[in-house]
C-alpha cells in the first residue's frame, strides 16, 4: 500500500490522546435524558443548554448559568444520576478495535468526566480501559484549558506539540489546539464541532495506525 497516498496526516506521532464523550462512546441519549430533566428542574430550556454542556466539566457549566446553586453539589448529583444510567451507551464505530491496536503505553484518554463516571461509561459501551485516563478531577482547569492534555502528554513521557488529539465538541478541540497538538475531530455523536477548520473523521472503521519501528504512530485510511 502507498504510505504518501493514503496517510491522513503527514506527520507522526509519539501519542495519541483521546477524549470520550463524542469521540470513544455515544452518550448522548443519557446526557439529554439527565441533563434535560435537571434543566427543567431549575427553568432552564433544555435544547439551549444542551448546547453548552459538550465536552466540560459539569461544575464549569453550572457556574456559568449564575443559577443560585451550588455548582459542585449540582455537578455531583448530576454524576450520580449519570452514573446509574447507561441506557443507549454505545462505542463510536470502530473505536474499540482502532484503540486495541495501539501500544498501551501510546495513547491515553482525556475526560471532563469524573472517574467513576468514565470508567461505567466505559464498560458500557465496551471501550477498553486505557493505562492512563486525565479526568476533570485531576485538574484544576477544565477543558477548554489545555491542563489536562498538557498533563496526560507529560505523564506518557511525550511532548504535547508530537500528540494527536481525538475531540468532538468546541471546548475540547479549543484545548487540544492550545496544548500544541494536532488535532483531528469526530463527528458521528452530534453535530457541536460543526464547521471546524480541523481534519474531521465520522469514525474510525475506515482508520488504520500504524507503528514504526521507532514507536512513532502514523494515521492511515483504509
Amino acid at each position: 500500500m502507498d504510505t504518501l497516498a493514503t496517510a491522513i496526516f503527514p506527520k507522526k506521532f509519539a501519542a495519541l490522546l483521546f477524549d470520550m464523550d463524542g469521540t470513544l462512546l455515544n452518550s448522548m441519549a443519557v446526557v439529554e435524558r439527565v441533563w434535560g430533566a435537571w434543566a427543567v428542574r431549575n427553568g432552564l430550556d433544555p435544547h439551549a443548554l444542551m448546547k453548552s454542556v459538550h465536552g466540560v466539566r459539569a461544575s464549569d457549566t453550572i457556574r456559568k448559568l449564575g443559577l443560585a446553586v451550588d455548582p459542585d453539589l449540582e455537578a455531583h448529583a448530576l454524576a450520580a444520576a449519570e452514573i446509574a444510567d447507561v441506557e443507549g451507551i454505545v462505542e463510536l464505530p470502530g473505536a474499540a478495535a482502532f484503540l486495541d491496536t495501539l501500544p498501551p503505553e501510546r495513547w491515553a484518554i482525556v475526560t471532563s468526566a469524573p472517574l467513576e463516571l468514565a470508567v461505567r461509561r466505559l464498560a458500557a459501551a465496551g471501550i477498553p480501559m486505557p493505562r492512563l485516563m486525565v479526568t476533570g478531577e485531576d485538574v484544576t482547569a477544565g477543558k477548554p484549558d489545555p491542563q489536562g492534555y498538557l498533563l496526560a502528554a507529560e505523564k506518557l513521557g511525550v511532548r504535547a506539540d508530537d500528540c494527536l488529539v481525538f475531540e468532538d465538541a468546541p471546548a475540547g478541540i479549543l484545548a487540544g489546539s492550545s496544548a500544541g497538538a494536532e488535532v483531528a475531530v469526530i463527528t458521528g455523536a452530534h453535530a457541536a464541532a460543526n464547521g471546524t477548520p480541523h481534519l474531521t473523521l465520522e469514525h474510525y472503521v475506515d482508520v488504520e495506525a500504524r507503528i514504526g519501528s521507532d514507536g512513532w504512530i502514523s494515521l492511515h485510511r483504509r
